[in-house]
């Protein structure tokens, strides 16, 4: 791979990176092997925990009190004065953190408070000049992960409430970014970037800055570490991986970089005192899940914890990561390095991809006792066998619609979890080896009897940008993609969309070939529909097993770009 500081290129069918210097493939490949890192919540909050003046803050999150509890500015800041984490251990907790099966650490450098866990030269509000402790908490996390192997992130609010100009909570967070407070920003993301070692990911977050703005956050990071993975919450569809809304995942099918950010408790990322913390067994099994479930549709996922204002780790939370850790060690296989799922769905549970493996996780064994695997057609499988059993296999079944393999034959098989108190059996996975390339045919629509086809959106996966405007910016479309069982090799191709006031450029997708389009436009309110239609050939060799069809903006096109019409349809007809 190429270590050019130049971002890496995308299939033109794909939203490029933004123009300009970033992380090439050989990082973003590097970036999405790891899967599961740690979060970090620390701060002033963590002192309080969720507490003001002897009552429980049960508004928002707990990292947030400042402005849930509408604490008075001047008494937030006096927690400075307390502020002794003598129990902030960083090499246990990147011990902790490699027990639990992470790779990375990301930990809050600033939050919204504007309290900084760094030495800055841009205010004395940190914790190495304006607290008792002296002493710089995410240099001794970014060396000890060093030390531990981990790779090292930071999370940086662009929001700042300390700070002139931008200390005022708006619901959401969506604060505009002052150019004082850009300036500001700026000045210390060149501080992080230059004294901390390598930063694997830079996790911006909320506030609403301008286009201009975003871009300007994001080049001074890559113009000192170009390798630096930017969070989608820089805004304006600058980052370099995508990040779903809080504890959320997506609905749809994913196709750049992303992170699920997922904390023990949806109630809070900061150390809540009162925090009923209660089956943990229960809390163990939920995160194995979401691991499991992020990773098998193609993400990284990020699970937080919150330290106490002491710096110690919570216990309970600490018992979770060693549970997942402790199915990690059995699983990581199926984790690690690995690719999402080909299927669009499994009736028992997930799947991942590893270069020459199929990895099957049962979530919910089946009543027959098969695991069921559609589509998987034309490819060389070899014998299945639980992952850490590899002398006890079976063989796989071929029928017409994919492949099995029999759970009821496969010695060793747990046939129960114990309600889920033993991680040996909560989730088992099974291996299936395959040589050569893995072949899975996928569902499709059919034909009408005269060989047509009429698409409708609604039948379509749709394809969406985050990372708007802002946290409430709604995410949008950008492709709308079709498998359909097409017999012949040339079509006429009909799109039919709502047309705009001006020509409009799209492009249509077939087996990857593209044929671009010039939408007549038509004055408001004259024109509800209008179509075009072009001939289309079908290339057998780069799809095989369906004719995939795809509508997009006008490639080469750029992150946040949305499909610029409405498409009522899509007809592709048999030529004559």
């Amino acid at each position: 791979m190429s270590d050019s500081p130049t971002a890496a290129r995308r299939p033109l069918d794909e939203p490029q990176a933004p123009s300009g210097a970033g992380p090439n493939a050989s990082t973003l490949a590097a970036w999405q092997d790891r899967k599961f890192g740690m979060f970090i919540h620390f701060g002033l909050y963590s002192l309080a925990g969720g507490m003001w003046h002897g009552q429980r803050v049960d508004k928002g999150y707990s990292e947030q009190i400042l402005a849930n509890a509408q604490v008075p500015p001047k008494q937030y800041e006096a927690l400075a004065n307390q502020f002794d984490p003598v129990h902030f251990d960083a090499d246990a907790i990147a011990a902790l953190a490699k027990a639990a099966g992470m790779k990375f650490i990301v930990i809050t450098a600033k939050h919204h408070d504007g309290f900084n866990l760094f030495q800055t030269a841009q205010t004395p509000y940190n914790v190495v000049d304006g607290t008792p402790y002296h002493q710089d908490i995410v240099k001794k996390l970014a060396e000890a992960c060093a030390r531990a192997g981990l790779t090292f992130g930071i999370y940086y609010s662009t929001i700042d409430w300390h700070h002139p100009g931008g200390n005022t909570y708006i619901e959401s967070n969506s604060n505009p970014i002052t150019p004082a407070q850009e300036a500001f920003n700026v000045a210390q993301l060149k501080e992080l970037m230059s004294h901390y070692g390598p930063i694997s990911e830079i996790w911006f977050d909320m506030g609403k800055p301008t286009p201009a703005q975003s871009a300007h956050f994001a080049q001074t990071v890559h113009a000192l570490q170009s390798q630096t993975m930017i969070s989608g919450r820089v805004w304006n569809h600058r980052g370099d991986f995508a990040v779903m809304g809080d504890n959320s995942e997506p609905d749809v099918a994913m196709e750049l970089p992303w992170q699920a950010p997922a904390s023990m408790f949806p109630e809070t990322w900061g150390y809540r005192s009162w925090q009923p913390r209660a089956d943990l067994p229960g809390k163990i099994r939920e995160n194995i899940t979401r691991l499991v479930r992020v990773v098998s549709q193609g993400g990284n996922y990020i699970l937080n914890i919150g330290p106490e204002g002491d710096g110690s780790v919570v216990p309970y939370e600490a018992q979770v990561l060693h549970g997942i850790g402790a199915w990690l060690q059995r699983n990581g296989e199926a984790i690690y390095g690995t690719r999402k799922q080909p299927f669009a769905a499994l009736d028992f549970g997930y799947a991942t991809v590893g270069p020459q493996a199929i990895y099957l996780f049962v979530a919910k064994p089946p009543a027959d006792g098969q695991l069921h695997l559609p589509g998987l057609v034309d490819t060389a499988l070899g014998r299945a066998y639980r992952l850490g059993s590899p002398d006890a296999t079976v063989a796989v079944r071929h029928d017409a619609d994919g492949a099995s393999i029999p759970l009821d034959r496969l010695a060793g098989w747990p046939a129960a979890d114990n309600g889920g108190t033993t991680v040996e059996a909560f989730m088992p996975v099974v291996v299936l080896p395959f040589k050569g390339a893995l072949h899975v045919r996928p569902a499709t629509i059919a034909a009408a009897r005269d060989g047509s086809f009429q698409l409708q959106p609604a039948q379509a996966s749709h394809y969406l940008n985050y990372n708007g405007e802002g946290y409430e910016d709604p995410a949008t479309l950008y492709k709308l993609m079709w498998q359909i069982d097409a017999k012949a090799s040339d079509y006429t191709c009909t799109v039919t969309y709502t047309p705009l006031p001006q020509p409009t450029p799209l492009d249509v997708w077939i087996d990857g070939q593209r044929y671009r389009l010039n939408l007549a436009g038509a004055p408001a309110g004259t024109q509800d529909v209008a179509s075009q239609t072009i001939p289309v050939h079908r290339d057998r060799a780069a799809h095989p097993y369906a004719m995939q069809v795809e509508v997009t903006p006008p490639s080469p096109f750029e992150q946040g770009s949305r499909l610029p019409v409405a498409i009522r349809s899509v007809v592709l007809s048999p030529a004559r």
